[in-house]
């Protein structure tokens, strides 16, 4: 069936807001320039949303995003072509994949990693943007390329709207962060958008991200890297939606949890046995959590894999390459890295390639 890289990424670009609602126009994204010799070195262009620069490379609240493309540093990279990680040429990224040996990329947003906006009619606007974009993008793929719908979580009425618009033009899945704002994800506010999900076949991707502006007051990207304000935060959701048994309440809905990596499910796994003790009845056997409860995780090519998936079952482990990114968590040669690994039987390899991942996407 082919490989399916199950989180890949697209850098949002000027051509995305051209698709802006005519009436939200003149609030649209732009690029702001900064000259080369700043605090900010190459890291030296910033989208200008409602009066704030995202990102902010430096100092205090800052975080580090590859978009926009118009920086120093993204401007000089030599390993995918600018076209490719924007999604302006289709055909370039298709043979990138060939390069790779991926039949299919799952393509998750850079620019909404971040907490953007209060505001629902933004946000709205910013949404139905990007979802647009990736539709007609993903549709010149010949199936290739999928995308997930990111939904405009401060109207949950139009955030509805986008699941059923996604679902009929091709999204194989619903983008979230591990904290959405002021709500965790446990908050009986989204269980409309999870009724959408579960009725259209279309499963929850937690993806990690800065979805609570707040924590990066306690950040500086130098010393503290993403982790508290992003890694973590899908902990925190899948901590909250098992120990209030989500899951339960939506019996088709498939739940994943991406690029977090992996190692962190015995512990969360120990954690809720402490809290829920007698009362919950996978005590004993975590494998069938992950099977009654459709939750997914996606895992990295250096994990103990053997050891996680006496976790979460043979059939709950995916894998992605983070393409387009260039951080520490990019694996783009993950069949390779993956196939040669000794430790690892060889059918439990080609499910975390390829079958695990079609079936929490439904492809």
């Amino acid at each position: 069936m082919g490989i399916v890289d199950a989180d890949t990424h697209v850098s949002e670009s000027t051509h995305m807001w051209e698709l802006f609602d005519r009436e939200m126009y003149p609030r649209r994204p732009v690029v702001v320039k900064a000259p080369e010799d700043t605090l900010y070195g190459p890291r030296n262009a910033f989208w200008l949303i409602d009066g704030d620069i995202v990102p902010r490379p430096v100092g205090r609240r800052s975080y580090r995003l590859i978009t926009p493309s118009a920086t120093k540093l993204e401007e000089t990279r030599g390993d995918i072509q600018l076209a490719s990680r924007e999604l302006t040429d289709v055909p370039a990224r298709l043979r990138d994949m060939d390069k790779l040996g991926v039949d299919v990329q799952v393509i998750y947003p850079t620019l909404f990693l971040v907490y953007l906006t209060d505001d629902p009619v933004l946000d709205t606007a910013l949404s139905r943007a990007y979802n647009r974009f990736l539709a007609g993008a993903c549709a010149k793929s010949n199936g290739r390329l999928r995308w997930v719908i990111v939904p405009p979580l401060r109207s949950i009425e139009e955030s509805v709207k986008e699941l059923h618009w996604g679902k009929e033009h091709g999204a194989v899945g619903v983008f979230f962060r591990g904290l959405e704002g002021d709500k965790t994800l446990d908050s009986p506010s989204l269980f409309p958008v999870y009724q959408a999900a579960n009725d259209l076949d279309l499963p929850i991707c937690i993806h990690t991200g800065i979805g609570n502006a707040d924590l990066l007051d306690l950040i500086d990207v130098e010393r503290n890297h993403s982790f508290l304000a992003s890694r973590v935060l899908p902990l925190v959701a899948f901590r909250d939606l098992v120990a209030n048994k989500i899951p339960e309440t939506f019996p088709k809905l498939r739940i994943g949890f991406i690029e977090a990596s992996a190692g962190w499910v015995p512990f969360l796994v120990h954690i809720l046995r402490r809290l829920i003790k007698e009362k919950w009845k996978y005590y004993s056997s975590s494998t069938d959590l992950f099977e009654d409860y459709r939750l997914f995780v996606a895992c990295e090519a250096d994990e103990d894999v053997p050891y996680l998936a006496r976790y979460t079952g043979d059939g709950h482990l995916l894998i992605g390459s983070d393409y387009g990114h260039n951080d520490p968590s990019a694996e783009r040669q993950l069949a390779a890295t993956m196939r040669a690994r000794e430790d690892t039987p060889a059918a439990l390899v080609e499910k975390i390639l390829g079958d695990n991942a079609r079936r929490f996407y439904g492809i």
